[in-house]
């Protein structure tokens, strides 16, 4: 295996996270293991804008940068100059310039790249029914599971692929013990990289014609495992396939782990209100204003909370004094691609606060209606509209938490346009029937800050 697999795969193990048709490259291979350890990132720079984005988003945008092969450093969300090389490249791969921070197009387009990758081989997040081993698995390449002594084992139908989890327990056992025993069995194993430590191993190489990737790690008096063998000629599928695994690799947590707590909120947080009717009437995604002490709609200044509805998190905000603003028009369900409006994170524009559209597609999930890919930091809240520029909806974004290791990117829901015209009726509040044309959408969204204690 690659150095920089085994390097990106060991990292993962201190418990931290791992096509729209783009690019896919091959990373070249960088000395960095035992022998040779690479260099650490330089400390970003404190005006650099990705050193103030959220730490989960910037692990998102390294998990989804090294799914389309551009990424291989450490999943964490610490802001690098690694990771900047890699927006860069991402960037100039698609034809735009390479600033390494993303827009809120680019963002949208790597989500759509990194989710059409993890679709391709089935990407799934789940326990090993045997030993409670927490992974996440390609399941359209390896759709063949059978029960093993110590685990379960997946493979493709012609064996090509084969992953298998496994467990030893043994009071005497010791990790280094293991790590030797794994080096010489099945015998002609050839190993190009190895660490050992006192509670983990990481080992790759070749075995045979296949390349191999094994890892352990104890908890008391028991060694849980993952291993994964794979064709030489499907390395190019594979690689951000085991560096996914690695990331997603959770050996002992169990099906009664208790959750993951949840990520502190943001001293300040950023959405997209939309203006319902000109006398300053706006309506927002709740979550994104949940705890707040003081909100602000620049440059109105203060907006007085008015109304919530829990179950499908809206939230309804008046700007006092406010007149002559430009009120969104209603329209119907939605039928086809959808345009996203809202006014990105500041960060994410370099402190701009300009009202961008981006376009997404409907999919249907559980009775709900899932946009994807999902818009970025600050579109909570955004409007969803046809092509006459009519409303559709909000979006409400939410994050969820999977592996008790790693966040994935942000899911984006659609809160229908009727639904929120029921919520605005039940406290007395007439949208506008303005007869918007395309695009008149942008002049009725405005910045919501949440200042929070």
């Amino acid at each position: 295996m690659k150095p920089m697999i085994a390097a990106a795969l060991m990292v993962a193990l201190s418990g931290v996270a791992a096509t729209a048709q783009t690019p896919v490259r091959t990373l070249s291979v960088r000395p960095d293991g035992a022998t040779a350890p690479a260099k650490p990132a330089p400390a970003p720079k404190p005006a650099d804008p990705a050193a103030a984005q959220a730490a989960q988003e910037r692990a998102a945008i390294q998990s989804d940068l090294a799914w389309v092969g551009v990424y291989n450093g450490l999943i964490n969300g610490e802001p690098s100059e690694r990771l900047a090389t890699a927006i860069k490249t991402f960037q100039k791969d698609n034809g735009g310039k390479p600033t390494g921070t993303l827009t809120p197009q680019e963002r949208g387009a790597l989500t759509a790249a990194a989710k059409a990758l993890q679709d391709s081989v089935g990407w799934k997040i789940g326990l090993d029914p045997v030993n409670s081993i927490r992974l996440g698995l390609p399941t359209k390449l390896v759709p063949q599971q059978t029960t093993t002594p110590t685990g379960t084992k997946w493979a493709s139908a012609q064996g090509q692929i084969q992953i298998e989890t496994w467990r030893a327990k043994d009071s005497s056992l010791t990790i280094a013990a293991i790590a030797e025993r794994e080096k010489k069995e099945p015998a002609g194993r050839r190993i190009d990289y190895s660490v050992v430590k006192p509670d983990f191993f990481v080992l790759s190489g070749l075995q045979g014609l296949k390349k191999f990737y094994v890892r352990g790690q104890i908890k008391g008096s028991e060694i849980r495992g993952l291993t994964i063998l794979y064709d030489q000629a499907t390395e190019g599928t594979m690689e951000p396939v085991v560096i996914a695994m690695s990331s997603a690799f959770a050996p002992f947590a169990g099906g009664d782990a208790a959750p993951p707590p949840p990520l502190p909120r943001k001293k300040v947080e950023y959405a997209t209100g939309v203006v319902v009717s000109p006398d300053g009437a706006i309506v927002t995604d709740r979550n994104a204003i949940d705890a707040c002490e003081t909100i602000v709609v620049p440059p109105y200044g203060h907006a007085e909370r008015i109304a919530d509805d829990a179950t499908r998190q809206l939230v309804l905000l008046r700007l006092y004094g406010a007149s002559g603003l430009k009120a969104v028009s209603f329209g119907g369900a939605v039928k086809s691609d959808v345009a996203v409006s809202g006014i990105a994170d500041p960060q994410a524009q370099g402190g701009g606060a300009t009202a961008t559209s981006m376009t997404a597609r409907p999919v249907s999930d559980g009775g709900d209606v899932r946009l994807d890919p999902a818009p970025g930091p600050g579109f909570a809240g955004a409007a969803v509209t046809d092509a006459d520029g009519k409303l559709l909806g909000l979006v409400q974004l939410k994050t969820l938490l999977v592996a008790a290791v790693a966040p994935v990117p942000v899911q984006a829901r659609l809160v229908p346009a009727e639904v929120v015209r029921q919520f605005l009726a039940r406290h007395k509040v007439t949208p506008t029937a303005a007869d918007n044309k395309p695009g008149d959408v942008k002049a009725s969204l405005l910045r919501v800050i949440c200042i929070r204690k």
